[in-house]
């Protein structure tokens, strides 16, 4: 009795073990980070895994697409390296970009999955385009974004935060916000 006792602790304590260190182990990921695309605006990563999602200015001829002004795809880092698009689920209910024009080279967005943070994607005085948001209550420019998902399921994941990450125009420092969602 006592021995089959014995047996079930040693079970779950190696069970939980286990369970423990894989959820370090996913927390210890080294995350890449995309360089080389000149249309880049930022990118987003999130747990499980390093593929990245890049968000990326989207022009024709040279001129801004108005009716969808940000591209969005992923670089499979765990797989290949290879971009794929974004297929309809992820497109429509996850890390898709809505946007509203509302002036020449200036547009209203946010993510489709969450509507409260609104962005603006604008051209710059130095001619360029960027997305600006407040980051920690301050005009900056979004550069990356990481989601820390811990369970939960395909439909509703547990987001435990998400971290903005930026430059502050005036300063050019960099700025950072976690938010609890």
């Amino acid at each position: 009795m006592k021995f089959a006792y014995l047996s079930k602790v040693i079970l779950f304590n190696f069970v939980l073990f286990l369970g423990i260190k894989r959820i370090e182990a996913q927390r210890d990921v080294r995350y890449p980070t995309p360089s080389g695309n000149t249309n880049q605006l930022f990118f987003v990563q999130r747990d499980p895994n390093i593929n990245t999602l890049i968000y990326e200015l989207n022009l024709k001829n040279g001129l801004v697409v108005e009716d969808e002004p940000i591209h969005v795809f992923w670089i499979r880092y765990a797989e290949k390296g290879q971009h794929d698009e974004l297929n309809y689920i992820q497109r429509n209910f996850a890390y898709g970009i809505k946007s509203k024009l509302i002036s020449k080279d200036n547009y209203e967005i946010h993510f489709v999955s969450y509507k409260k943070k609104i962005m603006y994607l604008k051209k710059s005085t130095d001619n360029k385009f960027y997305v600006f948001t407040d980051i920690n209550k301050k005009q900056a420019i979004l550069k990356q974004v990481f989601v820390r998902v811990n369970g939960g399921s395909f439909w509703v994941p547990n987001v435990e935060y998400v971290e903005l990450k930026g430059i502050d125009p005036t300063s050019g420092l960099e700025v950072v916000e976690r938010m609890k969602i």
